[in-house]
């Protein structure tokens, strides 16, 4: 595709019709911030929950009443609940207002997922909603991300509320997003902020796309939307108890099995209570114990994080945890085993070539960056650059270049952005 010109913003400064530079600022009255308008209720009013057959099918009855796209959000309990599943999905269609369905007190959701799964959806930061979507069966036909759009056009800021307020001039308020959506019944208040996310999202799509379409950058989006829809689920870690915080600091391979064995039986609790993790035992808490590793209940109780009732109750699971750490021949390596290249940080040492690559490429795709208003990370993913510098194509030629990138999984507008400048990065 031939590649437009860039802009430099959202909302584009001036320019003198001489050379193309930044006009002037115009002389006078500068205009007041805008008043928000506080947007505190769903304009048809709280919508009931649905939690029954019959009421989903009359949901989607009036669903497919209406037209347009389908706004799409989900609530969690994270923090609260193990996983990531919806606890309340809320959908919107003009014509067909906003409803809230339940999925944990439905049997199943096949008959919402035979009707949207050929459907478009907006939804606000897809990436977050998506996964536990699909866990109930729901995919997207078509997608429209607008907080992914928001970083392409540029915007500094890309928090629902705040694009909210830029672009529709209205006051979204935010203050239950961290609740524990798995309470029954939800709060009369809790609803209200559920529905009102969904109410902005079709209005927001919309400004969005002017907004693109202005910056030359609506495919883009379009080919993005499209990756973001159809990527494949992350597969899980091989050692996830290798993210607990502060396991940097263990320096021997016995303190990183008490760890694990830890995490381990953390992680099974958490699972048989569907309880947070962090809920039962934090992170800090274990990273302690590892450094202590008491023998008893009495010395346990002494260590911070272990307080409590039921602390005391499940004392002694966590001690056989810390004995099977203590025992254990299968004592874990200090480091990951690598799945992948070695640490930028040490590319000097163990590639010097690749790592002066790696810096002159990072510098080209700034210099894009900046001329297109599009932050680096969302121009290329960084593991493809740091690839593309470790091992190059053996002609450093744009068309060599394009390859490579669309061998990593750079979408196509990626690589007419960028295969040029790469190519010279490379070469030098």
């Amino acid at each position: 595709m031939s590649s437009p010109e860039p802009t430099s913003s959202a909302h584009p400064t001036p320019v003198s019709a001489a050379n193309g530079a930044p006009a002037d600022p115009v002389e006078g009255p500068q205009p007041a911030e805008p008043v928000l308008v506080p947007l505190s209720a769903p304009s048809e009013g709280i919508p009931e929950v649905i939690n029954t057959a019959p009421g989903l099918n009359r949901a989607i009855r009036a669903l497919r009443g209406g037209q347009g796209a389908l706004a799409v959000d989900t609530e969690r309990a994270s923090g609260f609940r193990y996983g990531q599943r919806a606890f309340l999905i809320q959908l919107r269609r003009e014509g067909a207002g906003t409803w809230l369905i339940d999925p944990e007190e439905l049997d199943t959701l096949q008959p919402l997922a035979d009707f949207v799964n050929s459907e478009a959806w907006v939804l606000h930061a897809a990436t977050q909603d998506l996964p536990c979507l699909h866990a109930e069966g729901l995919y997207p036909d078509e997608l429209f991300d607008t907080e992914l759009a928001g970083r392409l056009a540029g915007f500094p800021r890309v928090a629902l509320g705040t694009m909210v307020a830029q672009l529709l001039n209205l006051k979204l308020a935010k203050e239950h997003s961290a609740v524990d959506w798995s309470t029954r019944p939800l709060p009369e208040s809790w609803l209200n902020y559920a529905a009102l996310d969904v109410e902005v999202l079709l209005d927001l799509r919309e400004r969005m796309e002017v907004v693109l379409a202005e910056q030359h950058k609506l495919e883009f989006a379009r080919q993005e939307f499209e990756y973001v829809r159809t990527m494949p689920e992350a597969e899980p870690p091989a050692e996830p108890w290798r993210r607990l915080s502060g396991i940097h600091k263990l320096k021997n391979r016995r303190a990183l099995a008490i760890a694990r064995e830890l995490w381990l039986a953390r992680d099974a609790l958490a699972r048989s209570r569907d309880v947070a993790p962090g809920r039962l035992l934090s992170d800090s808490a274990i990273m302690v114990a590892v450094q202590h590793r008491p023998s008893s209940v009495p010395q346990l109780l002494q260590i911070p994080g272990f307080h409590g009732r039921s602390a005391k109750r499940d004392a002694p699971r966590w001690l056989d945890a810390i004995s099977r750490g203590k025992r254990t021949q299968d004592v874990p390596d200090l480091r990951q085993a690598g799945n992948g290249l070695p640490n930028p940080r040490a590319w000097t040492e163990k590639n010097p070539a690749a790592a002066d690559r790696l810096g002159a490429a990072k510098a080209a795709v700034t210099e894009v960056s900046e001329a297109w208003n599009i932050p680096a990370e969302n121009l290329i993913t960084p593991k493809y650059l740091r690839q593309l510098a470790w091992e190059p194509p053996t002609s450093a030629s744009a068309p060599a270049v394009e390859e490579a990138l669309e061998q990593l999984g750079a979408r196509p507008w990626q690589r007419e952005l960028l295969r040029a400048p790469l190519a010279t990065a490379l070469a030098k």
